[in-house]
């Protein structure tokens, strides 16, 4: 694919690859840009649950207007590859940030506010992304963070019942799609969800930046909260951050909650 051509893009080197494709880095000859290209293989796009998600990746993505919230240009096909071209975010994702060495609190909140924002901004579409993690969360040299990769999102009940609503995927009952450890007990049940279970995986990407330690992806099933080691009691006990990530986490009511404000506080005992 290197130094070819697909539509008006001219593709310059490749960026990466997951399940749902690769992803380079090209050139709009029409505007003179640089931009992220990413392709559905042959194979998976006859396969149709995978374009379905491809599909619904561009079209939840598209209809966002948001900083933080990586900003699509294009869904086209052109002899017969089908492609997404975004915005190019040059930066890395968080979860290379955060092996490269242990987040600062103040750096970990100035992400997690900047990754609510991007999902106040969804929620307030009546679209939930269903799959944030490090690897979805992408840090800009500037400090901007952009949230990627909308394949898994849906809509809420609420905007799918609207006659005009956009076809994005409503999940049957019992079919558990996203990323086990980030999810939330009902987003992993199978069970209906809305965007408190993406409150509940923000708090763990907060556990995880905080503590340079990965949470456990076990709970009990009545429990109020996820089974974490002994170490993060006391760590919830003194630290602001902490605080602010099991208050995303704990079970009250099935209601996941998130303060904005709580998160944009900075704890005066903490490093900076």
């Amino acid at each position: 694919m290197i130094e070819q051509s697909i539509s008006h893009y001219h593709i310059v080197k490749k960026l990466g690859a997951g399940g749902m494709g690769e992803v380079y880095l090209a050139e709009d000859t029409q505007l003179g840009r640089r931009v992220a290209l990413k392709f559905l293989p042959a194979d998976v796009a006859s396969d149709e649950g995978p374009m379905r998600r491809f599909i619904q990746e561009a079209r939840a993505a598209s209809a966002l207007n948001h900083p933080n919230i990586l900003t699509v240009y294009e869904f086209g096909e052109a002899e017969s590859i089908y492609f997404i071209a975004t915005e190019f975010i040059d930066g890395v994702t968080l979860r290379k940030r955060m092996q490269r060495e242990p987040m600062k609190v103040s750096l970990a909140l100035d992400v997690a506010v900047q990754t609510t924002e991007a999902l106040a901004a969804a929620h307030g579409a009546d679209i939930v992304h269903r799959d944030i993690k490090p690897e979805n969360i992408m840090l800009r040299a500037d400090g901007y963070i952009k949230v990627l990769d909308f394949g898994l999102a849906k809509l809420t009940e609420r905007r799918a019942a609207q006659a005009d609503a956009p076809t994005l995927m409503m999940t049957d009952a019992g079919v558990v799609m996203g990323t086990a450890k980030y999810m939330s007990p009902e987003q992993a049940r199978g069970l209906p969800v809305d965007a408190r279970t993406d409150i509940w995986s923000v708090g763990v990407v907060i556990y995880e930046m905080v503590t340079s330690a990965r949470s456990s992806s076990r709970w009990l099933p009545l429990s109020r909260s996820l089974l974490f080691p002994r170490s993060a009691a006391n760590f919830r006990r003194t630290n602001h951050a902490g605080r602010v990530a099991f208050s995303h986490l704990e079970q009250r009511g099935g209601k996941h909650k998130l303060s904005q404000s709580r998160l944009s506080r900075r704890d005066d005992h903490s490093p900076c």
